[in-house]
């Protein structure tokens, strides 16, 4: 029999979040139609090859990115930015939203689940989390400018 974990640990934001919405914020700040080289967004963006290739896969698979083949190929946004919330690209890119793990496999993830006295609070953070990360749009962050540019013009 599998034992069964004593504690649950917090979410954590990794990199291929951040990169993934760095990613998009930079394709949401460009002309609807665009179609932007994935070198451009490793550059402009400042992510690194190897993460950007995965994350892109991802992003075309969960609907969010078109690719475009060819010489002039790269990426655009499949839907409008103003439809693609932060929560739905932090589970494209990771998992579920789920801030402890017990939240969503109770007692098949942690044996004090049943007498637990924090779980009420965590399900309510993660409910007020996952609420407010629905409302904010990449459209929010969109961003014309890559970080480098952006960086490079306020250290002058």
């Amino acid at each position: 029999m599998k034992k069964k974990l004593e504690r649950s640990s917090l979410m954590n934001v990794g990199r291929r979040v951040d990169y993934a919405m760095r990613a998009l914020s930079y394709l949401a700040g460009q002309p609807q139609g665009k179609i932007v080289g994935r070198i451009e967004i490793e550059k402009k963006q400042d992510i690194p090859a190897y993460y950007l290739s995965k994350i892109m896969k991802d992003l075309v698979a969960g609907g969010l990115v078109r690719s475009h083949m060819g010489s002039k190929g790269g990426f655009s946004l499949a839907r409008p930015a103003e439809t693609i919330s932060i929560k739905k690209v932090y589970e494209t890119v990771e998992r579920p939203f789920v801030l402890m793990e017990c939240l969503e496999k109770r007692q098949d993830y942690c044996s004090y689940c049943a007498v637990c006295t924090q779980r009420s609070i965590w399900n309510k953070a993660q409910s007020l989390l996952a609420n407010y990360l629905e409302r904010v749009s990449i459209r929010d962050i969109a961003a014309q400018y890559g970080l480098r540019e952006r960086l490079a013009a306020i250290n002058g």
